[in-house]
């Protein structure tokens, strides 16, 4: 065979093979990712070779640092948000109620005498506000709505009334709690010390209160053709804000009411919020609420 045999035999071997893979069947689409190693055998295949396991290293988790406080929050773990309770303390002889905000807990009802023998606030205190209820009170028995315990009888008959008066609308502020047994008597509830409240009951603000324009009072009253009225008082006592507003039962009969009022100031400062009833036979400002507060500016 002649040098040239080997050229002539490879010509029409290189031709079959074109027309060979000309003949397959067309294909098209995603491959996924090009394979990062030869397959493991010669045989042909569609799908590329699967990536070494070996390729990254796991990092094992640290165990010496606690979770971080993002993976508390995506466990479904937080931080119980705080409760507010109602006090009601003692001003002139009369019932006047307060708030407090403390971290959550179930034993609201411990936590609600706790703060009310512990006394008001020094803001309250320049108000006027007091208790009479000694440290050491506590629920015992919460059943059908009746909430059992024992109050110490000290002091005359009308000191006695008003510290079971603060420990009932304390502790009916509460849905589980209706009435409150006191001593072994009967069970009692507001109604039955509705009478030792004020002509006019202020609810918001309370006194120490950081408050903004607009200003929302809220509270309860008992007043001449069921009119409240308000206005604010700056740092030097000069008014900035007056309005009134008109309460759910008028004369004879306690209602609610709630009524916005908007001022202008500079600088912060401190402030009174006055709620009191127009005088129905001279005009006068009478049955008046003072409650201290700071002024926030703007408005």
């Amino acid at each position: 065979m002649s040098r040239r045999d080997p050229i002539r035999l490879g010509v029409p071997l290189l031709v079959a093979a074109v027309l060979l893979a000309g003949c397959g069947t067309p294909r098209s689409g995603d491959l996924g990712p090009a394979p990062t190693a030869p397959p493991t055998s010669g045989a042909p295949t569609d799908r590329p070779a699967p990536i070494p396991t070996r390729a990254v290293e796991p990092t094992p988790p640290p165990t010496h640092r606690p979770p971080s406080p993002s993976a508390s929050a995506s466990a479904g773990t937080r931080r119980p948000d705080p409760v507010t309770i109602e006090l009601w303390y003692i001003r002139a002889g009369l019932l006047v109620p307060t708030r407090r905000t403390r971290p959550a807990t179930v034993a609201t009802s411990r936590l609600a005498l706790t703060e009310l023998a512990a006394g008001p606030s020094r803001a309250e205190a320049a108000t006027g506000m007091t208790t009479l209820l000694p440290a050491g009170v506590e629920v015992t028995r919460i059943a059908d709505g009746v909430a059992t315990l024992r109050v110490p009888s000290v002091g005359d008959p009308a000191t006695r009334r008003l510290r079971e008066a603060q420990v009932v609308w304390t502790l009916t502020q509460f849905p589980t709690v209706r009435q409150v047994r006191l001593d072994g008597a009967a069970p009692v509830d507001r109604a039955d010390y509705a009478d030792l409240l004020p002509p006019i009951v202020v609810t918001g603000p309370i006194p120490g209160e950081r408050v903004s324009s607009p200003l929302v009072v809220t509270g309860t009253a008992t007043v001449f053709e069921a009119t409240v009225s308000v206005r604010v008082l700056d740092a030097a006592g000069r008014e900035v804000a007056t309005g009134f507003g008109t309460a759910s039962c008028g004369s004879g009969c306690r209602g609610g009411y709630r009524v916005v009022v908007g001022w202008h100031t500079a600088r912060e400062q401190e402030g009174t919020v006055e709620v009191y009833e127009v005088s129905a036979r001279n005009g006068a400002r009478i049955n008046t609420m003072a409650v201290p507060v700071i002024l926030s500016p703007g408005g």
